[in-house]
């Protein structure tokens, strides 16, 4: 191993001892002494709309017990994009996640920035994604951060959502995912062979919100429930 190539295993090795463990790897709820916090930022599909009280969210809390604390910070219609016509980061339950100090934090934003008035400032999407991940990677809590895949958009989607804007997306999550040592929870195959779930093109149901929640227990325990 030449010098360059070991300075450089160094930095990789320094970068991810800064933003915490591993976030591909299982969490184990027995090493924390306290309930293991998780903070779901997202838009509508967090929320709930349309899984008729049973978001993902909440699922989650179901499948993965009494040694978690899940907390919904969903907002309706909410984008990533500042330039957004309602930008997350500026909605009180940004500053509650914030202030929740997670351990864990799930971010799946970006189905409202496909409209056709968002998505035209597309250019900023991986910028201001960057900075609402290292918003929370900069709390005292140094969360584990997982970006999601967003759902698919069946069809030609509804209320100016598009899938081809979300097949835009995609490579994008996934280049931040890599950059910035997150994990992926992939909402998108979790639902897409099955849009009957997704019953107004948008907005997963009970049960669609249940695939979701298995998705991203798997990720977060490294098993399927």
């Amino acid at each position: 191993m030449n010098i360059k190539t070991y300075l450089l295993s160094l930095l990789a090795v320094s970068t991810i001892s800064l933003l915490g463990a591993d976030p591909m790897e299982p969490i184990d709820p027995g090493k924390y002494t306290e309930k293991v916090k998780i903070a779901c930022v997202g838009d509508s599909i967090t929320a709930g709309a349309g899984a008729g009280g049973n978001a993902y969210p909440k699922q989650l809390q179901a499948l993965l017990g009494d040694k978690w604390k899940v907390g919904n910070f969903g907002v309706s219609g909410r984008t990533l994009m500042d330039k957004g016509d309602l930008p997350y980061m500026s909605e009180k339950a940004y500053r509650n996640a914030l202030a929740m100090q997670a351990d864990v934090v799930i971010i799946m934003l970006g189905t409202n920035d496909t409209k056709s008035q968002n998505w035209k400032f597309k250019d900023t999407f991986f910028a201001d994604y960057t900075k609402l991940v290292a918003s929370f990677q900069a709390l005292e809590s140094k969360p584990r951060v997982y970006v999601c895949r967003p759902c698919p958009v069946p069809g030609k989607g509804n209320y100016g959502i598009t899938e081809a804007g979300v097949q835009e997306q995609i490579p994008l999550i996934d280049k931040l995912a890599k950059d910035m040592g997150l994990g992926v929870i992939d909402m998108h195959a979790a639902l897409k062979a099955t849009p009957e779930l997704l019953p107004d093109r948008v907005h997963p149901n009970a049960a669609g919100a249940g695939k979701m929640a298995e998705a991203a227990f798997s990720v977060l325990r490294g098993k399927k429930k």
